[in-house]
């Protein structure tokens, strides 16, 4: 008899024990609603713009004033949307290409075969927007004089002629040295790839016809007024462009960093004027050729 109750004594004490631990846990459990979301730390960014300006000088590829070529016409288009792949900051005139901060290097893929850009991962903004923001903890300081930014995609309208009727054109241009296309939208239409293209692949919508082609390689201009002592591959998109001032990173900002990259689009698209009348005819006959649409120049500006 004494021992069932000291069984049930002890029977009694451990749920009494059990409640007390039950009781202390839940009293210790808070409602979600009043944890307070984690801090993440905020700090200033190195922010990128990409622009374009039809009035800025118009450069060949080793970064000089260029006119027109001979039995040639050219427009400056209007841009809908660009994109880059690339991003590095050089200190000086005789930083090679890879050697200096690489800010941003986008995605690249092998799904298509060779090496290539993956264009399904691109950032493409309109002219004016921002397209990059990195810590600017993550950029090493350092003073730089230089800029290297390697363009992959652009769309924009052009005017064209069709039996001295004149016409607007939306034009998709790959200018990277390598793409991986899925699939992409001229304007309302989409063109479905799935492989690589090179550098001069594009697709033309009007509001008649869609079509596509490759320009030849070395037929995009890529201004790069380092070309002695700094070159860049061929094929490459990769512009040049130097700071008025030079752009000083210390460690220590406390604000944000803006750039904006203005890009030269000054007569950029440019074409074969059989007729020598200035105008893009591209009735069947013409053979008024596009040879031409690399932008012409780049000048980094620290805002």
């Amino acid at each position: 008899m004494v021992k069932m109750n000291r069984n049930i004594h002890s029977a009694k004490l451990c749920l009494l024990v059990s409640l007390v631990v039950l009781s202390l846990l839940s009293s210790c459990k808070k409602d979600p609603k009043e944890i307070p979301d984690p801090v993440i730390p905020q700090g200033p960014k190195l922010i990128v713009k990409l622009s374009v300006d039809s009035t800025q000088q118009r450069l060949g590829n080793t970064g000089q004033p260029a006119s027109i070529g001979s039995g040639n016409a050219a427009q400056s288009p209007v841009f809908n949307a660009i994109a880059a792949h690339y991003f590095e900051l050089a200190p000086s005139a005789y930083t090679l290409l890879g050697e200096g901060e690489v800010v941003y290097h986008a995605e690249e893929t092998t799904a298509g075969g060779a090496n290539a850009i993956d264009f399904s991962k691109s950032i493409v903004i309109k002219p004016g927007e921002t397209f990059l923001e990195i810590p600017l903890a993550s950029v090493t300081p350092g003073t730089y004089e230089w800029v290297r930014l390697s363009l992959s995609y652009q769309n924009y309208d052009v005017k064209f002629y069709y039996n001295n009727l004149g016409l607007t054109g939306t034009l998709a241009s790959f200018v990277g040295y390598n793409s991986y296309i899925q699939s992409y939208l001229i304007k309302n239409q989409n063109i479905t790839v799935n492989g690589n293209r090179l550098q001069g692949y594009w697709g033309f919508e009007t509001a008649y016809s869609v079509n596509t082609g490759q320009a030849p390689p070395g037929a995009t201009t890529v201004p790069n007024p380092l070309f002695n002592s700094s070159p860049i591959p061929a094929g490459s998109c990769v512009v040049t462009g130097q700071f008025e001032n030079a752009l000083v990173i210390t460690g220590h900002e406390t604000q944000d960093i803006v750039l904006n990259m203005s890009l030269s689009v000054n007569k950029s698209f440019e074409w074969v004027d059989s007729n020598n009348n200035g105008l893009w005819d591209v009735e069947p006959g013409a053979n008024e050729n596009v040879v031409d649409m690399g932008l012409r120049g780049l000048i980094p500006k620290i805002e």
